[in-house]
C-alpha cells in the first residue's frame, strides 16, 4: 500500500480517542491545557502546504499519550487532517519506520502532501524527553536484580505523571515537532 492508501484506512481523531483503554484520561488532559504559542505565520504556511499526519501509536504508549495531544492542537491549527493506525495492526507500515533501524517506537507522525508523499517523519520522542527518559533508565537497577521489575514500573508511573503534568515538556514536544516540520518544509 501506498501513504495515501495507510491514509485513508486510519481513524480520525474522536473515534481513536474514544477506542482508548489506558492513557485517554491523561492524554485529554494535555490536549485541554495545551495552547500551541501563537505563531499566525508558522500555521499559515503548514495550511498552504495542505499536509495530512498518518499517526502509527498505541494507547498504552506513554510517549504517545504525550505527543498526540500536542500534534492534533498543531493540526487543528494549521489544518492538518489526522488519521491514527494502531502500530501492532499495521506492521507493514510500521517496519518502514523503524527507529534507529531496528525497534519499532512509537509515535510516528508520518506527513504527508496532498499527492501522499512523505514530506517529513518525527517520532518517537522529543530531544530533551530522550533526555529525561535515559537520565530516569540510568537510576534502575540491572535487568537481572531482584528489584528490576518493581523500580521500572515506579519510574513508568513517573513518567507518566511527568509527561502528563509537566509543561515544559509539553513545549518541547511542539518545538520538536514543529522544527522537524521547519527543516522539512521550509516554512
Amino acid at each position: 500500500m501506498n501513504l495515501e492508501q495507510w491514509f485513508a484506512k486510519g481513524m480520525d481523531t474522536d473515534t481513536y480517542i474514544e477506542s482508548m483503554q489506558e492513557n485517554k484520561e491523561n492524554l485529554l488532559h494535555i490536549y485541554d491545557h495545551f495552547t500551541p504559542p501563537e505563531n499566525e505565520q508558522l500555521f499559515q504556511s503548514l495550511a498552504e502546504h495542505n499536509l495530512r499526519v498518518i499517526i502509527l501509536t498505541e494507547d498504552w504508549c506513554g510517549d504517545a499519550m504525550l505527543n498526540i495531544p500536542i500534534l492534533i492542537r498543531i493540526a487543528e491549527k494549521a489544518g492538518m487532517p489526522v488519521k491514527f493506525l494502531p502500530r501492532d495492526e499495521n506492521l507493514e507500515l510500521m517496519d518502514q519506520y523503524l527507529t534507529n533501524g531496528t525497534s519499532r517506537s512509537i509515535p510516528k507522525f508520518i506527513f504527508i502532501n496532498s499527492n501522499g508523499n512523505e514530506v517529513a517523519v518525527w517520532g518517537p520522542r522529543a530531544e530533551k524527553i530522550q533526555e529525561f527518559v535515559d537520565q530516569s533508565r540510568q537510576k534502575l537497577p540491572p535487568a537481572d536484580h531482584e528489584d528490576h521489575k518493581e523500580k521500572a514500573k515506579e519510574m513508568y508511573r513517573f513518567m507518566t505523571k511527568s509527561f502528563r503534568d509537566n509543561t515544559d515538556f509539553w513545549q518541547d514536544v511542539y518545538e520538536s515537532i514543529t522544527s522537524e516540520l521547519n527543516r522539512n518544509l521550509n516554512v
